[in-house]
């Protein structure tokens, strides 16, 4: 028997989404002077241990939630200050690129440097202060769907079972939390988020979802060598000739800089690692003169879901609404998904409060969708419509120029759009079609290899527990994907948990779930969608607070 928690929201995740959804419910609620019952679960073992963005933040949500944040001492590190964007010519060579030429949505004066994590903890005491129960270390496992199809909550996975399945001594079940609503905040490719959208067939009127791939670490730098509040874009090598992306630095205070690549998931290369990719570009002078003498102290990588306005499903269901990036409502041409994150979440419990005061329960709460056309959410997701699937047709010297004629000179209102509706694992090539990628050993002053990674992203999983990382068919690996593929997932995993080894001339498909760092790559770019990312047990996972 499952013990059973009723509240009347029930919200699956800790990060700007569901702690701004969870905070506009309850600032409702008590300006009129009602009582509220609001639950959020989050799988890592504290707020803002999975919270990984680059991270550049317009404070315009922030503004609206709460108008005196910087009285509240919101963490924001500082105002961007001075910044460029270059294009990595080759591996020594840099230009930069003159303001004409940049994208409007790519200047960032006005915007704050922030980490993540920290503004995750501010957010949730906020929430905490105005009344709301914040689970930690607990992982929403299973939808609760009543007789009438309706989402009625969620069930949290088990604790305490071995590598089996199997209950240990200290094992203690799922609880199921009962909501007249729940609020899905999961992230990039939710595991809860997959299901509803097949469920109800959420996407069905959207374009194919795309992603992609952010790797970022935290350097300690020289003082001489580091300025405030500058932030410093770049595109081109490395991937030039392989996939589309770009880089980031982002100095932070304390000396210290985040130094970041993201490449797009689409890519055709089966040879291509963006872990390798990440390592290299580190060594290029524009960015290495930065970095040398400096000791790094955590790396971390997620995947940012980033369709944009084309690819948005249908966000509501009976009984719940999708918000965040579990959404997809990342501003692809900005590279910003926080303050447009925060008023997704915004809109769900302004939509969901007065359902609540109304009695209504279980329904699907289609005024969402009206709220959120006419909110600046929307316009801004709108103009950048075209932004990334520009950028998938074009390159980036064709959709970097496409964007500049779109967002400089005709502010996104452009007559036509345009569509990339062939999935990113559908676009990898046969290895017999690419050309192979020599990556040079990490030299540990600048590169690095990804055990030493994963030691720095503290990753923690409690080791006797079931394996979260599923194989549909446990012979694709090895009987297809290596054979056609040379298995890629050795490649675009940038923790190192998939690899071929061989013994006795017998070669085994191995998974060491151990070192996951959730960042769901797998779960999206596996040729055959042959893995399944779920949430391993409640507490699990990297630790990227102070990213």
């Amino acid at each position: 028997m499952r013990e059973v928690l009723e509240f009347d929201v029930v919200i699956v995740g800790g990060g700007p989404a569901g702690l701004s959804a969870a905070c506009r419910l309850m600032q409702q609620a008590q300006a009129d002077n009602q009582a509220l019952n609001v639950c959020l679960i989050e799988k890592g073992a504290d707020i803002g241990a999975h919270a990984l963005s680059g991270a550049i933040m317009e404070s315009r949500a922030l503004d609206e939630l709460f108008p005196d944040w910087q009285a509240q001492n919101a963490p924001m590190i500082t105002p961007v200050k001075q910044e460029a964007l270059f294009y990595l010519r080759d591996e020594y060579k840099a230009w930069q690129i003159p303001n004409l030429f940049v994208p409007r949505n790519m200047h960032h004066q006005g915007s704050y440097l922030i980490r993540q994590g920290k503004f995750c903890q501010w957010l949730a005491s906020q929430a905490e202060q105005l009344g709301v129960e914040i689970f930690t270390g607990f992982t929403a496992s299973e939808l609760l769907v009543n007789e009438r199809n309706e989402v009625c909550g969620v069930i949290t996975g088990d604790m305490g079972l071995n590598v089996r399945g199997e209950p240990k001594s200290e094992h203690m079940p799922g609880i199921e939390l009962r909501g007249k609503y729940t609020l899905f905040a999961e992230g990039s490719r939710g595991h809860l988020g997959k299901q509803l959208l097949e469920r109800y067939a959420l996407d069905r009127n959207a374009d194919t979802q795309h992603f992609s791939l952010g790797l970022k670490e935290v350097w300690q730098i020289e003082s001489e060598r580091h300025q405030l509040g500058q932030v410093i874009h770049h595109f081109g090598w490395p991937l030039t000739r392989h996939a589309n992306g770009g880089g980031f630095l982002y100095f932070l205070d304390d000396n210290q800089v985040a130094v970041g690549l993201v490449v797009d998931l689409n890519y055709k290369n089966a040879y291509l690692s963006p872990f390798e990719e990440f390592q290299r570009m580190k060594h290029h002078p524009e960015i290495a003169q930065y970095l040398q003498g400096g000791q790094r102290l955590s790396y971390g990588a997620r995947t940012l879901t980033k369709g944009g306005y084309h690819a948005l499903p249908k966000m509501t269901f009976p009984g719940g609404i999708l918000i965040g990036c579990e959404a997809g409502v990342l501003n692809g041409a900005k590279l910003k998904g926080i303050h447009t994150a925060m008023k997704s979440g915004m809109l769900a419990a302004e939509t969901v409060y007065p359902a609540l005061l109304e009695e209504m329960q279980g329904t699907d709460l289609t005024s969402f969708a009206d709220s959120l056309r006419h909110s600046w959410l929307h316009d801004e997701l709108y103009t950048a419509r075209n932004s990334t699937a520009a950028m998938h047709q074009f390159g980036p010297f064709g959709g970097g120029l496409f964007n500049v004629v779109d967002q400089n000179i005709l502010r996104g209102r452009l007559p036509w759009h345009i569509r990339d509706n062939q999935a990113d694992h559908a676009q990898l090539l046969p290895i017999n079609q690419c050309s192979p990628i020599h990556y040079p050993k990490p030299d540990q002053k600048l590169s690095f290899d990804r055990s030493s990674s994963v030691y720095i992203a503290k990753v923690s999983h409690e080791h006797d527990q079931p394996c979260h990382l599923q194989l549909r068919d446990p012979h694709i690996p090895l009987a297809e994907n290596f054979v056609v593929y040379g298995e890629p997932a050795q490649r675009y995993c940038p923790a190192g948990v998939y690899q071929i080894v061989e013994e006795n001339n017998d070669k085994r498909f191995v998974i060491d779930a151990q070192n996951c760092l959730h960042c769901k790559a797998c779960d999206i770019k596996d040729p055959a969608q042959n893995i399944t990312w779920s949430p391993p047990e409640g507490g699990g996972g990297p630790l990227y607070t102070n990213m």
